[in-house]
């Protein structure tokens, strides 16, 4: 539902939530998190289950820095088009292009697999977390692009969330039972063949008309080869970013960097630590299929109401708490670890998880403008993961030096609980720039 111009609330119709532009929204989303977890939270299952240590699965863990980096190349993107791919548009076909290379990277990790080493995999890993880093800034940039107004860019972003949780669902419950029965590495080589079946979304879409007019007005009157040009480029979208926001940029992007703590910091050490309790993989993925699956179509759902009803700040806030308290409830597998217990805590996490997924997204992309939607919502999304991404490198170490102290299943009740308290600055932060005060560029929506 959304708010009318008198104010009213009016409940948005099937036929909205089913027009195509939504449904290849959900498409995208759906090729945007397949390899996500791939490289990361699945990942270290596959490690895990072969034997690879906790420290050398945190570290390898560091290849999802990419997403943290992305907003340096972004600009390119803004920019240029794929040669060969011109006719698609600068979205799409760079879309296309990231997508090819996805499909080719998880093929290559599954036949490299840890047989040849550590090195060759992680190498594999790091090249398709770069392509879907990348492949990410696209997809972004045309969800922003194509909403023709405020209620559109909700309904694509809902789509864009339930799309990413259905791929969050394949990779990292439908996988299980697969890799359980045909190995880690042929699993690999399926999903691999599955994000190439992702292009037919790619090529059904309809490139941003207005901000392809906008792009090449930029590219005519400012080559990117030219001072000028590379100067708007590179440097042009932080100008406007923070020329916009002023003094409450640097919080802003304090607050979004820390944001989603919990979530990065914690996540290389849930899968490991199913396989430490002899939770079996068809379990596993039998309960992420299931209330899982109910948690995250509830969260988006939640997520999206919050935002309608209470506007984007105390939304965010709401999510920034429900992601903390949802993370802080793992420590209780590690005593009581039965079916049940196991359900509902994974449940209520992917509840808060989608909850506050949908509010960040829908928060950042209100902060974008048209020409440099781009690099600023990559510089936003960077912004989110890179504090995560570098500190989740250290849990195995962290969990094996509690260990060394308190136990093994100790280690992992106060790492889940450290993990969700982490979560208190970026709270304080929020509930900073959601106070109105005098000449204040950030206000709660």
């Amino acid at each position: 539902m959304t708010a009318t111009k008198t104010g009213a609330r009016r409940r948005y119709t099937l036929r909205e939530y089913l027009n195509p532009r939504v449904l290849v929204m959900l498409a995208l989303g759906f090729s945007s998190g397949l390899p996500f977890v791939l490289v990361g939270n699945t990942f270290g299952y596959w490690l895990r289950d072969e034997g690879t240590t906790l420290s050398a699965i945190g570290f390898l863990s560091w290849v999802g820095i990419a997403y943290s980096l992305k907003f340096l190349w972004a600009p390119l993107l803004d920019r240029l088009g794929v040669p060969g791919l011109g006719r698609l548009g600068h979205r799409r076909g760079w879309i296309l292009l990231m997508q090819l290379v996805i499909g080719a990277g998880l093929i290559a990790m599954a036949i490299s697999g840890t047989s040849h080493g550590l090195v060759a995999l992680g190498i594999c890993a790091l090249v398709v977390a770069f392509a879907s880093s990348t492949q990410d800034i696209a997809i972004d940039a045309w969800r922003i692009e194509s909403a023709r107004s405020k209620d559109e860019l909700g309904l694509l972003t809902s789509g864009y969330t339930i799309g990413y949780r259905m791929a969050l669902l394949m990779s990292e419950a439908v996988i299980l039972p697969i890799a359980q029965r045909i190995g880690w590495n042929d699993a690999y080589i399926i999903y691999g063949v599955v994000m190439f079946a992702a292009i037919a979304a790619t090529l059904v879409a309809a490139e941003p008309v207005q901000a392809e007019r906008a792009l090449d007005a930029k590219e005519q009157e400012a080559p990117l080869w030219t001072p000028r040009g590379f100067f708007d480029a590179v440097v042009g979208p932080f100008v406007a970013f923070f020329r916009t926001f002023g003094p409450s940029a640097l919080l802003i992007l304090a607050a979004i960097s820390l944001f989603q703590l919990p979530n990065f910091v914690s996540g290389p050490m849930y899968n490991p630590m199913y396989v430490d309790l002899g939770i079996t993989k068809d379990v596993v993925g039998a309960v992420r299929g299931s209330i899982g699956l109910v948690g995250v179509f509830l969260g988006v759902a939640a997520g999206g109401i919050l935002t309608l009803r209470l506007g984007l700040m105390p939304a965010v806030i709401f999510g920034c708490l429900g992601q903390m308290l949802g993370t802080a409830l793992y420590a209780v597998l590690p005593f009581a670890h039965d079916p049940l217990t196991f359900a509902v805590v994974m449940g209520l996490d992917n509840f808060a998880i989608a909850m506050a997924g949908v509010t960040l997204v829908a928060y950042m992309s209100s902060l974008t403008s048209l020409g440099y939607t781009a690099t600023q919502y990559a510089l936003l999304s960077s912004t989110y993961a890179w504090a995560g991404k570098i500190l989740k490198g250290f849990s195995g170490e962290v969990v094996e030096g509690l260990s060394a102290h308190v136990g093994l299943m100790n280690a992992y009740a106060l790492f889940f609980l450290g993990c969700g308290a982490i979560g208190i600055p970026a709270l304080i932060l929020f509930v900073i720039l959601g106070r109105p005060r005098p000449g204040a560029t950030v206000k709660p929506a």
